[in-house]
């Protein structure tokens, strides 16, 4: 058992703020992946959506915070030596990498918007708007549906959005061999480990200010561009946007400031030695629940809505037959190109 007594394996006050950390983001956690669970109840035959691509990394990197602060609480304790190497930088380091690919994916999506192409050049889709429509009214077996589930074939990746892969790779590696310089530091070596571990900790923090302003930017322009759209739709977007670019610079920014000035993310290599526990702890509540937390939870709150249900292809067949046994209504493939062209620019042009 963790002996939780004053003066014992953790400061009891950052033992409290370690544990109600934990608990946010396991809330956070299990929020996210329970709204996945009911958006891919409700359209199966999408595949991996926008929406379901969010709660996913959202719920993964809470998730991989969770383990972070009770494991830092286990491993202080029970005196792991791997921890204080580089287990605990990796543990440390890979949720936040998670939580920056999700908001540079949500950039990347706000860049394709404010710099979107043409109506006539729909580089997007590969398929006429006719084979879109018709496409649709296909039934799709169970097979189908599991099939579309579980391979990622299914997700359309742009070129910004492979650039956001590649980003994320290269800064898992880069975190990848700062892991191993310091596990080669510990030993009788030129390599300081703090020093690797802090250069680091400077550079993720300068990406993620960087990013906060770039989400600022793009905000900012979208906001101008959706001001000139007249419809309730539109200005809830505009709301959106808004709250997703103001609460992306304040809490990045805070975070950022905590991770440049002081300690905070390197808490993991805790030796027992001397920490002022109320100004760390306020210190704690700011990097981790004000730059992470905070806006996980507004992104789960602006994505909370569900997709609309999935109609059977009973009822599609039923409505085409009725449609068709009307002899005053004429079929117009044109107004039908219109109508599914439309619907797939209003679709693609959601910021959220």
């Amino acid at each position: 058992m963790i002996d939780l007594r004053e003066g014992s394996c953790y400061p009891k006050s950052l033992m409290g703020v370690n544990v109600a950390l934990a608990s946010v983001d396991a809330l956070i956690a299990l929020l996210a992946f329970a709204q996945l669970m009911r958006i891919h109840s409700r359209n199966t035959h999408n595949g991996w959506t926008r929406q379901k691509v969010f709660h996913l990394m959202i719920g993964s990197s809470n998730l991989g915070y969770f383990l972070y602060f009770v494991l830092t609480i286990v491993a202080a304790c029970k005196g792991w030596i791997c921890w204080s190497r580089s287990c605990g930088f990796v543990v440390m380091a890979f949720p936040k990498i998670l939580f920056l690919a999700a908001f540079l994916l949500l950039l990347s999506f706000w860049v394709d918007l404010c710099h979107q192409p043409n109506d006539e050049e729909d580089e997007d889709d590969a398929y006429s708007p006719r084979e879109v429509l018709l496409e649709k009214n296909k039934p799709t077996s169970s097979a189908d549906s599991r099939r579309r589930c579980c391979s990622f074939r299914a997700v359309k990746v742009g070129s910004r959005q492979k650039v956001v892969v590649l980003v994320t790779l290269l800064v898992f590696l880069l975190m990848l061999v700062a892991a191993v310089l310091i596990w080669i530091g510990r030993g009788r070596n030129p390599i300081d480990s703090s020093v690797v571990a802090r250069v680091y900790v400077d550079l993720f923090a300068v990406a993620v200010l960087l990013l906060g302003v770039a989400l600022a930017c793009y905000g900012l322009v979208l906001l101008l561009k959706m001001s000139k759209v007249r419809s309730d739709r539109a200005a809830s977007d505009m709301w959106k946007v808004a709250g997703l670019a103001g609460v992306s610079v304040l809490c990045f920014t805070s975070s950022a400031a905590v991770a440049v000035f002081t300690d905070i993310p390197l808490l993991f290599n805790w030796h027992g030695q001397k920490i002022n526990g109320v100004c760390t702890s306020l210190l704690m509540v700011l990097y981790y629940f004000i730059g992470s937390s905070v806006p996980s939870a507004f992104v789960l709150w602006v994505m909370r809505e569900l997709p609309p249900p999935l109609v059977t292809f009973g009822q599609q067949e039923s409505r085409t037959i009725a449609f068709i046994s009307d002899s005053s209504a004429t079929v117009q493939p044109q107004r039908w190109t219109a109508a599914a062209s439309v619907q797939n620019q209003v679709s693609r042009a959601s910021p959220i």
